[in-house]
């Protein structure tokens, strides 16, 4: 965890423009888990930051490897190293008053006793169906709020969008299988503002989202 500094930067004088000191406040304390650093993560992840989002805790026990470089917001200087660690790095120099808690850790049942009370709200961003399951039911059960995606694979196809149900927001074109269509850049993308999207609405409110049976 980096101690936090006093620093202003280009990106908090520039948020001051576009939002209320009140929604800034909200934002800048406001603490956010990611769980996963690949596509959807780590493009969330920034979404955030770019957003106001001054605290994340970023899970994930991954490598960058080169295959990643078509859609996470990783560089070839990269490869090779810890997802969280490369991540931290990024978000740091983009706001240096981040304060980021990376945890180079595989999500298990064992592990979320002790990870989920880290933060209230959790983004879902696992590649795999069952521990993306285990991830979902488990926060949802211990009264977390949740934002989660379905449906992001190949191009063009059907459009996205979301569908709430309680505490859990679900995002994607809620189809595609990334295991029979290609994880390419504009969609994972989408996905992934989608989230980050739903997760300034969990903090700061917006329009009313009828609640949709899945």
């Amino acid at each position: 965890m980096k101690e936090r500094t006093s620093v202003t930067n280009p990106l908090c004088q520039g948020l001051a423009r576009y939002m209320a000191p009140e929604q800034l406040a909200i934002l800048q304390q406001a603490r956010i888990g990611i769980a996963g650093a690949g596509g959807l993560g780590s493009n969330a992840a920034l979404m955030l930051t770019r957003s106001g989002v001054e605290h994340l805790t970023l899970v994930d026990d991954d490598v960058v490897d080169a295959s990643n470089l078509n859609r996470q917001q990783y560089w070839p200087r990269h490869v090779g190293r810890c997802k969280v660690d490369a991540l931290h790095e990024i978000l740091l120099e983009l706001n240096p008053r981040m304060m980021v808690d990376s945890r180079k850790m595989r999500i298990t049942s064992a592990s979320l006793p002790g990870l989920l009370p880290l933060c209230p709200i959790w983004v879902e961003a696992l590649d795999n169906p069952e521990d993306k399951s285990l991830f979902v039911e488990s926060a949802l059960l211990a009264g977390h709020r949740v934002a989660s995606a379905s449906g992001m694979g190949g191009f063009g196809g059907a459009p996205m969008g979301r569908r709430r149900l309680g505490n859990l927001v679900l995002v994607g074109d809620f189809t595609t299988d990334i295991l029979m269509a290609p994880p390419l850049a504009p969609r994972v993308t989408e996905a992934a503002a989608l989230l980050a999207d739903a997760v300034l609405e969990m903090l700061l409110g917006g329009p009313h989202m009828p609640e949709t049976a899945l």
